[in-house]
């Protein structure tokens, strides 16, 4: 009888672990940009960059994706289903619906790097929260995408969000156009540095 009570805790033990919610790092804001502006080698050299980054801060078994959208693939389509967490455990959105609706917790505070740190927004030195995203609102495809991540000196620009909600349309993914080229240093000059996000797809 002990060994088939055993097996039942064994059994309803197992069942909790599957069920419990995964709050580990599934989502952030690179903390650098590879180096190039806006040629970030493509879709795939953005993606290996997301890896690169969360595989430096202790994240394992994931799967990551930029928020970034070419005229092939739109960004939502690309970071699976969720729901997504930074690397404080704080839960970002829900799903794909909730990403692009009122209802996500992107805020300045929310936000964060790979390493948990915030993104200087409005109002600090330097301003960095524009991030490249290439996306309408909706999460599809804008006609801005320095190239489609291939593009990193003077011609072309990106569409951006602002990872604090704030200034030109409160748009964590769609607020203006980059200006100046595809330089990091054109990015600078709107109020970015050439970030982006990063999901986890699985």
């Amino acid at each position: 009888m002990k060994s088939g009570f055993a097996a039942v805790a064994l059994v309803l033990a197992c069942s909790g672990t599957v069920h419990a919610q995964d709050t580990s790092m599934s989502f952030f804001v690179t903390s650098v940009n590879p180096g190039k502006g806006g040629d970030l080698g493509g879709l795939e050299g953005a993606d290996a960059h997301c890896n690169t980054l969360a595989t430096a801060a202790g994240s394992t078994g994931k799967t990551w994706k930029a928020y970034l959208s070419t005229d092939q693939e739109n960004a939502k389509d690309r970071i699976g289903k969720g729901p997504w967490y930074n690397a404080k455990s704080d839960k970002i959105a829900d799903d794909v619906a909730s990403l692009h609706s009122d209802k996500n917790n992107l805020t300045k505070q929310t936000a964060l790097n790979e390493k948990g740190e915030v993104i200087n927004g409005r109002g600090d030195t330097p301003n960095r929260h524009d991030i490249l995203t290439g996306s309408k609102a909706d999460g599809t495809a804008a006609a801005d995408t320095c190239g489609n991540w291939t593009m990193g000196g003077a011609d072309g620009a990106a569409i951006v969000g602002h990872s604090d909600r704030t200034g030109l349309n409160d748009s964590w993914n769609a607020s203006h156009a980059t200006r100046g080229g595809c330089t990091v240093e054109a990015f600078k000059g709107t109020g970015g540095d050439g970030l982006f996000y990063c999901f986890a797809a699985n």
